[in-house]
């Protein structure tokens, strides 16, 4: 084993990542290549920054390890389908796909904000989410087995005043996430959405150049002691993303899981279990909080 490679759980794997020039997505690519994966290729909207996360990868795979760095933007069908063709020529198969791309998209208010700038937001995120996801499924089914994680966030299980197009967008992936797991499960195809925590990256850059009014104060005092405390660590995401990628989760499907606070490193003992409503988005009913009204008569 090389000694860039820490394991082996991904050995013969090979995986597409998106948005992964930079930031989490960068840290899955690193996190994957030290677990072993054949081949990894990441895609980014900036030429630059993706060409020196590449540089960066490529030192460290091993020899029998490839990197294939593409630009595209995945909000969009025809650079998604060219993406994946390349991943495809590149790899001759993949195994995994990670939609790690998005945004925060505008601040303030919905009367407030930008409405081309929500609807970029929206694109970013969700289309870009689901379009891979599309372009993959035919390869994934014919294969009988595949991969597929979808990176949510705080976003999708509580309000986030002035963040709306981020909010709902991540609420949207992890539905989309669940609903694709029960479509695919006759397959062996795992889909499953990570929320990843509070991270120190370009997003909590751009709230705290914001300032408290379009976030609000409490928010924005919440981003001040991240920054300080320095957030949840990248390689807490990155590690719930081998996990997701590896044999070990097969048959874990259709679950939003937090690398901070779920023990999800315990799952595989739980299968059973998790043939449930577990670590799903679902609505709360006054039953569910001990209340004595709201129940069918």
């Amino acid at each position: 084993m090389s000694e860039r490679q820490t394991s082996d759980v991904l050995a013969g794997r090979t995986a597409l990542i998106t948005g992964g020039s930079q930031g989490l997505g960068l840290e899955i690519a690193r996190g994957y290549l030290r677990a072993g994966a054949a081949g990894v290729c990441i895609c980014g909207r900036h030429a630059a920054a993706l060409e020196s996360a590449a540089a960066e990868l490529r030192v460290l795979s091993g020899d029998d390890q490839r990197v294939l760095a593409v630009l595209a933007d995945v909000s969009q069908r025809q650079d998604v389908e060219r993406l994946v063709s390349s991943a495809l020529d590149e790899f001759g198969e993949l195994t995994i796909l990670v939609s790690n791309a998005g945004v925060y998209g505008p601040k303030g208010t919905i009367e407030d904000v930008d409405w081309p700038e929500w609807v970029r937001a929206i694109e970013i995120n969700l289309f870009g989410s689901v379009l891979p996801a599309r372009a993959l499924v035919a390869h994934f089914v014919g294969r009988g087995y595949g991969k597929i994680v979808q990176l949510s966030g705080g976003g999708a299980t509580a309000p986030l005043a002035g963040l709306s197009a981020y909010a709902a967008s991540k609420a949207a992936v992890v539905r989309f996430a669940e609903t694709l797991a029960v479509e695919l499960r006759d397959h062996h195809v795992d889909v499953n959405a990570i929320a990843p925590g509070s991270l120190n990256t370009r997003m909590l850059d751009e709230v705290l150049a914001a300032g408290p009014a379009p976030v609000g104060q409490a928010f924005y005092d919440r981003a001040v002691e991240q920054r300080r405390s320095g957030g949840v660590p990248l390689e807490r995401g990155a590690e719930l993303a081998v996990f997701l990628g590896s044999a070990e989760s097969d048959g874990i499907t259709g679950k939003l899981l937090s690398a901070v606070w779920d023990p999800w490193r315990e799952l595989p003992a739980h299968r059973a279990d998790l043939d449930s409503d577990v670590y799903t988005l679902r609505r709360i009913v006054p039953g569910d909080r001990g209340l004595g009204w709201g129940e069918d008569r």
